[in-house]
């Protein structure tokens, strides 16, 4: 962290800040201006696109910044970073062809719209880091293939869960331990939650009351413990992933691992079978209704005596699991240092690291009848669940980020998963040959991940 703010400070001194484009204003766009305005020196956020150009001129007003110059061409924009103006635009891809920005926030959590965006940012070598783990954990493996071509940086943040994973299995290993599971802590997880059901917390906090229903449907942390798996090499223990509630059976769970739960994350090391993980190459989970929530976890082994009496006088335990964890997540306070990190330093907070290990599959919430389309992510008609990445290919399994636009073939009952054969894809759509081209591309590697 140190290193982060002591080179920010540098550029400013120097006033030659970080140039940011932001991709998005809606709740936490509106963080992000306001942090990057308020609190890290040594950056600007010289532009934000939304498709309500009044909607960004919001996100900068409410940073306190009132002066704000409305763009159409690249010209324009261009000229208004010279000119060290802050400027809004209802056209996304100027922010992607201008020059003077050093990378984009995407912060949509739109998959179709956003491939394009990213897409042509890479073509103008611009990095992009995402606060959209929908976008990434359907084509992130592609995405990156063609970031790599380009010479630049596709990355998630710091801040939401995945990132804050990342670094806490970064510092695992670091130390000399072998993480073994990566964790997300949760308040509720309730597959059938929809956007009636959650309106009026949407309306409480001021959010999309969709993108508030696919954190309690469980498609949001689906998502995200995809892009941890596919960052990391991990996988998943079942469909769905294990998923232990301990707000609903804390007394049954208790009893069946034989715990001495007090009810934080430290008394859960003995849930897992150590030589389970170690067979599987580590997995990704969440658990519900344990303490520090929202907070996230991970599980480690070492295999140095030595270090184990070490481990256990420090108050972690006799093992064979230790458990780490940070108790928080922040969200926009940190995805400023996430741009940092990737234009200063090159450092990558979470990427896929290859042929995906995980996907998020399409599930009935309710009962589907032939002839309905498929409303969007966080809607009445389906939620997410993660499954391996070969099962998905073998079972033509549709993908959780494709499946908004899709017109059903046949009636699905509840909780079945869909395939790419119970539904008629939307023509046209660039999500679907990318999605293919990443079928395509690491066809191999999923061959070889299926007899592992």
């Amino acid at each position: 962290m140190i290193i982060v703010d002591t080179a920010l400070k540098a550029r400013a001194e120097a006033g030659n800040p970080v140039r940011v484009g932001m991709i998005g204003s809606g709740f936490m766009g509106r963080g992000i201006a306001n942090q990057i305005a308020n609190s890290v020196p040594g950056m600007e956020l010289v532009a934000i696109f939304n498709r309500s150009v009044e909607k960004a001129k919001r996100a900068y007003n409410e940073a306190g910044i009132e002066n704000v110059r409305e763009v159409n061409t690249v010209a324009e924009l261009e000229d208004s970073i010279r000119r060290g103006q802050y400027a809004v635009t209802e056209d996304a891809m100027l922010l992607c062809r201008a020059a003077g920005i050093d990378a984009l926030i995407e912060v949509t959590g739109a998959i179709e719209f956003s491939a394009h965006v990213v897409l042509e940012a890479f073509k103008h070598k611009k990095h992009v880091v995402l606060m959209n783990a929908e976008l990434d954990g359907t084509l992130g493996p592609i995405l990156k293939v063609y970031a790599d071509q380009a010479g630049v940086i596709l990355s998630a943040c710091d801040g939401d869960q995945p990132g804050v994973q990342a670094n806490l299995y970064r510092f695992v290993k670091s130390i000399g331990l072998t993480p073994l599971l990566c964790g997300n802590i949760k308040g509720l997880q309730d597959p059938y939650r929809n956007p009636t059901t959650q309106e009026g917390f949407a309306k409480q906090w001021g959010q999309n009351v969709y993108m508030v229903t696919s954190f309690a449907d469980g498609t949001k942390i689906s998502f995200e413990q995809a892009i941890v798996a596919n960052a990391t090499g991990m996988t998943v223990a079942q469909r769905g992933m294990l998923g232990y509630d301990f707000r609903l059976h804390a007394e049954a769970l208790t009893e069946q691992f034989n715990l001495n739960y007090t009810g934080h994350i430290d008394d859960l090391t003995k849930m897992y079978d150590v030589d389970q993980l170690k067979e599987l190459g580590g997995i990704v989970d969440y658990v519900v209704g344990v303490k520090p929530g929202p907070g996230v976890f991970v599980f480690g082994t070492h295999d140095d005596p030595k270090q184990q009496h070490y481990l256990n006088l420090y108050k972690l335990g006799e093992g064979p699991l230790y458990s780490f964890y940070t108790p928080y997540h922040l969200c926009h306070f940190e995805v400023p240092l996430s741009v940092a990190r990737v234009v200063l330093f090159q450092d990558v907070i979470l990427a896929p690291q290859g042929a995906p290990q995980v996907d998020v599959v399409a599930t009935a919430k309710i009962d589907l009848k032939a002839g309905e389309t498929i409303d969007e992510i966080g809607g009445y008609m389906t939620y997410g669940q993660c499954e391996t990445s070969p099962i998905t290919q073998a079972e033509r399994l549709l993908p959780m980020g494709l499946a908004e636009g899709c017109k059903l073939k046949r009636d699905i009952p509840r909780d079945q998963v869909l395939t790419y054969d119970d539904v008629e894809l939307p023509a046209g759509r660039l999500c679907d040959k990318l999605r293919a081209e990443q079928d395509a591309y690491f066809a191999s590697a999923m061959v070889q991940l299926a007899t592992v």
